[in-house]
């Protein structure tokens, strides 16, 4: 499962300013018609394009299909947040749609550009205590449910045994710095060849959204205003960073980042053995069990400030998310894919099993039928751990997340040197959309 930052923000901005709910939205759900056996066909946009993702898919769609033999499910593969909103406004959306990132939770919600899902779990008797606090907290809105979560993405450390030469993975932000040191390896003009570990906000998985948990940082305060200028967390993280950014040398570490190959293929520079240590989601497990079967590695939380070391253990989760879009022509056949694909325990642990993403569901973490190597089991851990966190609706994720990330990289490369001057910045960019958002 994949969690790009996407770039979607014009058109939530959109949605956002011409929000809108269908007159049928709010009408009782017809949940239980479907029991009437009336053959119906129901379109389904999912973002998987992988072939071990797709066959996976299909495996739990065979289940659904014969639950629900008279429900047919036509499927559409690698589509994005930005289609799913054209298809809405333009009044032709599927039946069913599912995105990779939480980020648009909060626009989905209150423009209701995909329904309430409260009145078919009442209907239903879905018990929402299946589900962990965390991921309740990012399938919501300010009490608008228009999302259920389909697998859980928990982000830690890899760590190449054979590059740490006996080391064990570190724990604080310190050892991390040191180990990167030790382990990078030049050639005779400084150039890297081995990276002990990449500190750039511009490599893969390194956006702030998963790194401020390390450092325990907050993004916004109650008020939904920017939280990165006041909390000293935020500086903390990006000081030891453009200090080993500086170690390296901004140049070096660019030319480096930029001859790797796609994160999504078996060039993956972990897997190839040219970065010892990365931050990564646990469903690269399931590609280095793919591309890299000789690859000898650990897992591990991710490292944390030294003065906070109540936070090892705990790491950042967000996941796949589904729902119906507004306007869907068979909302109730629609209710029992979204339904079976998200509660029913042998579906949730068929996915989880083949492309090693966390559980949603308490049942199917419990469940005996879950795989649970000790690379994996890391994950499960991380996800279970009371310090792990989310990044909580907002109506201007994307925004708030590109404009922090925007400054790390000028910070980073030397383009600004007042940090905190620029978060300041980031603070008024971030609360000024936010007036914007709410004056619209």
């Amino acid at each position: 499962m994949r969690s790009p930052l996407p770039l979607v923000a014009a058109g939530l901005a959109v949605l956002a300013a011409t929000a809108c709910t269908a007159g049928t939205e709010n009408a009782p759900p017809k949940v239980g018609q479907t029991q009437d056996r009336t053959p119906v066909t129901i379109t389904m946009w999912h973002g998987f394009s992988a072939d071990n993702e797709l066959k996976a898919f299909d495996d739990a769609l065979a289940g659904f299909r014969k639950k629900f033999p008279w429900i047919t499910v036509n499927t559409t593969k690698a589509i994005q947040d930005d289609q799913i909103i054209q298809s809405v406004r333009g009044g032709n959306p599927p039946d069913v749609a599912l995105s990779f990132t939480t980020d648009n939770v909060a626009t989905f919600c209150k423009t209701g550009m995909f329904q309430d899902l409260k009145p078919y779990l009442a209907a239903s008797k879905v018990d929402e205590s299946i589900f962990p606090k965390v991921i309740a907290d990012y399938t919501q809105y300010q009490g608008k449910r228009c999302v259920m979560p389909m697998l859980a993405d928990v982000y830690g450390l890899y760590y190449n045994k054979k590059l740490m030469k006996g080391e064990q993975p570190p724990k604080t932000l310190s050892e991390l710095a040191a180990l990167t040191k030790k382990l990078t390896v030049r050639d005779s003009s400084g150039n890297i060849k081995v990276a002990g570990f990449m500190p750039t906000s511009q490599m893969y998985e390194n956006a702030p959204l998963h790194t401020g948990v390390m450092v325990g940082a907050k993004w916004t305060n109650p008020d939904g205003t920017s939280a990165i200028g006041s909390d000293p967390a935020w500086k903390e993280l990006m000081t030891w960073q453009k200090d080993l950014v500086g170690w390296f040398g901004y140049d070096k570490l660019e030319k480096f980042r930029k001859s790797m190959g796609d994160e999504w293929s078996a060039d993956n520079p972990f897997m190839k053995g040219k970065v010892a240590m990365a931050i990564d989601g646990e469903w690269r497990n399931a590609m280095i069990a793919a591309d890299a079967k000789d690859l000898e590695y650990g897992t591990a939380p991710l490292p944390v400030s030294d003065d906070k070391p109540q936070l090892y253990g705990g790491g950042f989760i967000a996941g796949t998310v589904i729902g119906i879009p507004r306007g869907a022509r068979h909302p109730e056949a629609a209710w029992e894919l979204v339904k079976y694909l998200t509660t029913d325990t042998d579906a949730v642990v068929t996915l989880s099993n083949a492309i090693r993403n966390v559980p949603s569901t308490l049942p199917a973490l419990r469940s005996p039928r879950l795989d649970k190597d000790p690379n994996f089991q890391t994950f499960l851990d991380i996800f279970a751990n009371p310090n792990s966190s989310t990044l909580p609706a907002h109506i201007n994720s994307v925004f708030n997340q590109q404009s922090l990330q925007e400054a790390q990289i000028q910070w980073e490369s030397g383009r600004a040197s007042d940090l905190g001057a620029l978060l300041s910045q980031v603070d008024k960019k971030i609360d000024d959309k936010l007036k914007l958002t709410a004056g619209g």
